[in-house]
């Protein structure tokens, strides 16, 4: 009996040693952000629409509006972000190094980076896929068109992988010309250096803007691959993780309900709804369960705006690239765009 006891008293020790490490360890991001007095956020070194720097030098894009709504869950304040522009070689090693805190770079969610490198991708803001870009000059209607092509490729990346998978099983024979950065392998497209360039198709439509005569090419519609696109954390911080999911999960919920940057305020002092209220901080500590004020919505949604917002200033109808929604619309709206309930 006395053994038993003994065995009892360290299992617990054991589980309440283990609970005590976990709660450490997932404070750890969180505290390190708010003492610094910044979010040290990873970024494209320059795609237009989701992370570029604009005449001023001031980021802009999808992936930076999803760190400023996270500074403003945190701080209140969107401005609170320290951008680092990572190549696509570079942005793993500065998350597991530390340099960054989160790496909301369009980054594709694979199995084996997911598994493999000590990181958790939290939820995706953006689905895409692999296209191909031709000049209109060329005649192709298809893929099946492309044998004997060459192809201007982002090396590090993904879309490698899925053109070893695609044209080999279609029996189709191409070349591929690797580049380090969007921009050279853009530059590499419009010099000749290849036939056809092939990435996401949404930075095929930021890249079609850099290039000197944009009508002369088009966005063939085949896809060949799933690309979802979201910020990526660090394993062994689960407080982190779930403040970085939830603030996406909120610009989501924020877009469903109708709440908007303009209407936020009005909203929060008057709900026309529960779910609205527990959105906005009005019933229920949602906040404090993620180690936030219990006005973290309001804050993301009043100084960013909602995901549907966010998405037509950077991408959409309201800027440049005009890229619809189709995917990444709302669930009830004929997209796949859902978010968990808050409650």
């Amino acid at each position: 009996m006395k053994r038993n006891n003994n065995k009892m008293l360290i299992s617990l020790s054991v589980a309440a040693l283990s609970l005590g490490m976990a709660t450490v360890a997932s404070a750890a991001t969180l505290d390190e952000v708010k003492q610094r007095g910044n979010l040290n956020c990873g970024v494209n070194v320059g795609l237009s629409g989701f992370s570029s720097p604009d005449a001023d030098g001031q980021w802009q894009g999808l992936d930076v509006e999803t760190c400023r709504a996270l500074s403003s869950a945190i701080f209140g304040d969107p401005d609170k972000v320290v951008f680092t522009p990572l190549t696509a070689k570079e942005r793993f090693t500065a998350l597991q190094s530390g340099e960054i805190d989160v790496l909301a770079r369009n980054t594709t969610w694979t199995a084996t980076r997911d598994n493999s490198l000590g990181l958790n991708f939290t939820t995706t803001t953006f689905y895409d896929g692999q296209g191909f870009m031709v000049s209109k000059d060329l005649g192709v209607s298809s893929l099946e068109d492309l044998g004997g092509a060459s192809i201007c490729i982002q090396s590090g990346t993904t879309h490698e992988l899925n053109l070893a998978d695609y044209f080999p099983s279609k029996g189709i024979e191409i070349n591929t010309a690797t580049f380090d950065t969007p921009d050279q392998t853009a530059s590499g497209f419009a010099s000749g250096r290849c036939d056809v360039l092939t990435s996401d198709t949404s930075q095929l439509s930021a890249l079609r803007l850099q290039l000197p005569e944009p009508d002369s090419v088009e966005i063939m519609t085949q896809l060949i691959s799933k690309e979802p696109l979201g910020p990526v954390v660090r394993q062994g911080d689960d407080q982190w993780f779930n403040i970085v999911k939830w603030t996406v999960f909120a610009m989501v919920n924020a877009e469903e309900l109708g709440v908007t940057s303009d209407n936020a305020e009005q909203m929060q002092s008057d709900p026309p709804n529960p779910q609205v209220a527990r959105l906005l901080g009005g019933d229920g500590n949602y906040g404090e369960q993620l180690g936030l004020g219990n006005d973290w919505a309001y804050n993301i949604v009043s100084q960013v705006g909602n995901y549907g917002e966010v998405f037509e200033d950077t991408v959409g109808a309201n800027s440049p690239l005009k890229i619809s929604r189709g995917m990444n619309a709302l669930w009830d709206q004929g997209g796949i765009l859902y978010a968990p309930p808050i409650r």
